[in-house]
């Protein structure tokens, strides 16, 4: 019997399917940002569809959550009618946009991440949360051949495009921990040869400084968050019960 098999409590996968359904919520309107204003028509599109992938996992994550929960919350009450403190997502995926540089180094460090989470819970016990998790692996490895082969561009490139490379691996380097502090510590080291492999292929280092940051699964954000998500709910919470 596999880790994702074992039994597991109502509120304990409640949370995490909430958390998930966070990260894909939060990073889906980040790239949002990007339509329009990305530096080359192909790339405007690129991120657009990417966009649209994570928020088809969020949608389907919150539906699922809600259903576990069994108080009748649908993925619109989840995602908009919850607070800055409510919400679970990793610290990484709120992080500013910043350069194009730094928006390709933060998806290279969540796409491998998400490569193994979602092959991790393709093999659940709940078969909807396998299906879920199946269909997003496939966009998954599509979203890391992405930013990797960005990240290497970018980095082996000009001088300019390598300096911001390297300082956006510098200023984002300290969310990473965060990610592997639950069950999902299982696969940090497969994490860790995949990106390590693609930063030192565009002759990138991590920072020497060590230190991290977390707090966003306890409920616990940066600054950022609160500005997203007033963006994000302003409609919704403004006239509630809207129905599209």
């Amino acid at each position: 019997m596999t880790k994702t098999q074992l039994s597991t409590p109502k509120s304990l996968e409640f949370t995490m399917l909430l958390g998930h359904a966070d990260d894909n919520m939060v990073l889906a309107q980040r790239l949002g940002d990007w339509i329009s204003r990305a530096p080359e028509l192909e790339e405007d599109v690129a991120l657009g569809n990417i966009a649209l992938d994570h928020l088809g996992v969020a949608r389907a994550l919150y539906t699922l959550a809600g259903a576990v929960e069994g108080l009748g919350r649908d993925e619109d009450e989840l995602a908009m009618f919850r607070s800055e403190r409510e919400y679970l997502n990793l610290l990484l995926v709120e992080q500013p946009n910043g350069d194009f540089a730094h928006t390709m180094v933060r998806q290279l460090l969540f796409d491998c991440y998400q490569l193994h989470l979602w092959e991790h819970l393709s093999g659940s016990a709940d078969l909807e949360l396998a299906g879920i998790a199946g269909r997003a692996l496939k966009e998954a490895g599509y979203h890391f051949r992405h930013s990797s082969g960005w990240v290497v561009r970018l980095g082996d490139g000009t001088e300019e495009s390598s300096r911001r490379a390297q300082a956006a691996v510098d200023a984002l380097w300290q969310f990473t921990d965060e990610m592997f502090q639950d069950d999902t510590a299982a696969f940090r080291l497969g994490w860790e040869r995949a990106v390590m492999a693609v930063l030192a292929e565009g002759g990138l280092t991590v920072p020497a400084d060590q230190y991290q940051r977390s707090g966003g699964r306890a409920g616990l954000h940066t600054e950022h968050l609160g500005f997203l998500l007033a963006e994000m709910q302003w409609m919704q919470r403004s006239y509630p019960g809207l129905s599209w």
